[in-house]
């Protein structure tokens, strides 16, 4: 990155002006006449801007070289980095040819996790794929929200699967796990991209950029949310029958989901103190399952039952972080 200095100059009775630098100009393809947006940023910076996007940069593309002596799955991860930092277009090449195996794990995987993400060229030495998302279509809150509601339903039905030991519940629990992933992909993609782009940021509900660091946390929150109901999940699929309806576990479990969605609407709260005992109560639950575990592990499952109740524990503390972090988004700016 280079910095040009230039000189202020005033000129009639009321105009400041800066010359621009040419290669910027020339890079962008900006010509006389063309508009530019000037947007004051809260550290006393001046973003300028401008609406002509040269034939260069219409698009953001990338090729990748698949690795052979790698795993599908590694090369995968590759793909994955690649649209989290925002490509629209991503090329996967191979002069070797990709086997039967690898073509269809790439594309059921991208299908799978990446929102927005569509293979739009296919021949024997390479697979084409172009996002076509529209931002305005998924603003950021939307995202939150679809993916808080993913888990709330997870969680709620893991705990069904497990009073009556419904094998057919915890294995769909496990399925929507990718759907949470899915979101949770785009959330990262979204936050990486408006860092760049104060226009983007508008269109996805970003009002500081100092708050895409929170929304990572709190993305990254729900999501391993949504790893804990899986967890207790798998755990059900071990046990060889369900458990009692009156079993302690299930009132931590209620009040894991209620401390749960407590703190999703600390996001929109403004009083710091309410969101506080929020904090404080997220905590309690903890302790509270803790003092849960000689009770609901004794007889068969009971190892099950400790895994379940760990996992529960995680989500009320996971919950105290995602307000802890809403405290820190509403502290106004020094």
């Amino acid at each position: 990155m280079t910095k040009d200095k230039r000189k202020v100059q005033f000129t009639g009775n009321s105009t400041y002006i800066v010359s621009l630098p040419i290669k910027w100009v020339r890079d962008i393809g900006l010509e006389a006449g063309d508009t530019l947006t000037l947007t004051p940023m809260p550290n006393r910076t001046l973003l300028v801007s401008s609406s002509v996007v040269s034939k260069d940069h219409s698009a953001l593309k990338a090729t990748i070289d698949y690795i052979h002596s790698d795993s599908a799955e590694n090369n995968l991860r590759i793909l994955i980095s690649h649209y989290l930092v925002g490509y629209d277009v991503i090329r996967l090449t191979t002069k070797k040819g990709f086997s039967a195996y690898d073509r269809k794990f790439i594309k059921d995987s991208v299908r799978q996790k990446l929102i927005g993400l569509e293979l739009v060229e296919e021949s024997r030495n390479e697979l084409v794929f172009q996002c076509l998302l529209n931002y305005n279509d998924l603003p950021l809150g939307r995202v939150i929200k679809n993916m808080y509601g993913l888990v709330l339903s997870m969680l709620e039905d893991s705990m069904s699967a497990l009073r009556d030991h419904n094998v057919e519940i915890a294995e769909d629990v496990i399925q929507r796990d990718d759907d949470v992933d899915r979101f949770y992909l785009l959330a990262v993609r979204q936050l990486k991209a408006s860092i760049e782009d104060i226009e983007l940021s508008d269109k996805i509900g970003i009002r500081h950029p100092r708050e895409c660091l929170g929304y990572r946390l709190i993305t990254k929150c729900i999501e391993r949310v949504g790893d804990h109901a899986v967890r207790i999940s798998r755990n059900v699929l071990k046990m060889e029958s369900g458990v009692g309806a009156d079993n302690p576990i299930f009132e931590m479990a209620e009040l894991s989901r209620k401390v749960f969605g407590s703190s999703i609407d600390s996001m929109t709260e403004e009083d710091l103190q309410a969101i506080n005992k929020i904090v404080v109560e997220a905590k309690r639950v903890s302790q509270f399952g803790v003092s849960l575990e000689p009770q609901s592990c004794d007889g068969p499952g009971n190892i099950e039952l400790s895994m379940i109740l760990e996992s529960l524990r995680r989500v009320s503390e996971y919950s105290a972080d995602i307000a802890e972090v809403a405290i820190n988004m509403n502290i106004k700016q020094v």
